[in-house]
């Protein structure tokens, strides 16, 4: 009888265990919708004689929150939409955007979207995290890791970053002076920037 009393608690020590760290808990993480027309991705570029920037739609994304807590999400950005916002002559501006779809760049008519999605996050304290994603550019994956900040309120979640892209990584080597020698003023930075704000109403 004894044996029998200490099984049976056993098994409801168990059941209580699996209950509280099982579908519950998983349930606690909602994923959240991204409102496109309320986020937007930034992107900056350097060169020897200068700079260049310009924006990129958020096509679609989702957040994965727990809470206020930040545990995951992905976005999509529709690279063949692309713009260039600091060169304000309209033939300029049409040369420089048409060369950065070519397949120079980002070769937009062959792959027309960049994605990220979030591997692990890793809370740093109040609204603060560092972050590890995958990104996807030209259809080649890279690892890349950076920090955000991430805020809650009663209607929305509003996730911002900077992620800054080695483009090399992702076959786009156009005047890069690790692949092309005597470049002088006409080389271009390797790394470009992209500032992400996402928002997903609750």
């Amino acid at each position: 009888m004894k044996k029998m009393f200490v099984f049976v608690f056993a098994g409801l020590l168990f059941n209580a265990a699996a209950i509280a760290n099982g579908p519950d808990k998983k349930a606690a993480d909602k994923t959240l919708a991204v409102d496109t027309k309320s986020s937007t991705i930034t992107w900056g570029a350097k060169k020897v004689t200068g700079t260049h920037a310009g924006s990129v739609p958020v096509e679609s994304g989702s957040l994965i929150v727990d809470g206020d807590k930040l545990k995951g999400g992905t976005f999509v950005a529709d690279v063949k939409s692309l713009v260039v916002t600091d060169v304000t002559d309209k033939e300029m501006n049409g040369k420089l955007t048409g060369h950065l779809k070519s397949d120079d760049f980002f070769s937009v008519e062959k792959h027309p979207q960049a994605k990220l999605v979030i591997s692990s996050v890793t809370p740093k304290g109040g609204d603060a995290y560092d972050v590890v994603g995958k990104l996807t550019i030209k259809g080649i994956t890279q690892e890349v890791k950076f920090p955000a900040t991430v805020k809650s309120d009663a209607k929305k979640v509003t996730a911002v970053a900077k992620v800054t892209v080695d483009r090399t990584k992702y076959d786009i080597k156009f005047r890069s002076a690790n692949f092309f020698e005597n470049l002088g003023d006409k080389a271009i930075d390797n790394d470009f920037t992209l500032d992400v704000n996402l928002v997903a109403n609750k």
